[in-house]
């Protein structure tokens, strides 16, 4: 899916989706995974809808056995040899404040 063609709320929607889908996979009912999370139904139902926080993501991926999707999510970045090398060894804690994004085709970054 080209997450890039759509907007911010069908992102969500489509993350939502997933989580029910994943959900419904496992055999799971909304009741069942608000008891076994500790968190209420309606948190339950607002992540399927989209509108979910962030750990309320992390709780129920957990739950569902489904952690392991987070690096796919959100990939580890890894820094090449080259790039460590002209750091000096040192790693970024910090922003230079000048963002911009490059356009090649497709991709923005």
């Amino acid at each position: 899916m080209d997450f890039y063609t759509l907007s911010d709320k069908g992102i969500e929607d489509e993350l939502g989706g997933r989580i029910k889908a994943l959900r419904l996979r496992k055999n799971v009912t909304q009741k069942a995974l608000a008891a076994a999370t500790m968190l209420s139904i309606n948190s339950i139902k607002a992540l399927e809808a989209g509108r979910g926080k962030l750990s309320t993501l992390i709780v129920v991926l957990r739950e569902l056995g489904a952690l392991e999707y987070l690096d796919s999510f959100v990939p580890e970045i890894s820094i090449s040899p080259m790039q460590l090398a002209k750091t000096q060894g040192k790693v970024r804690e910090r922003a230079s404040g000048e963002y911009r994004i490059k356009q090649d085709d497709d991709q923005q970054w």
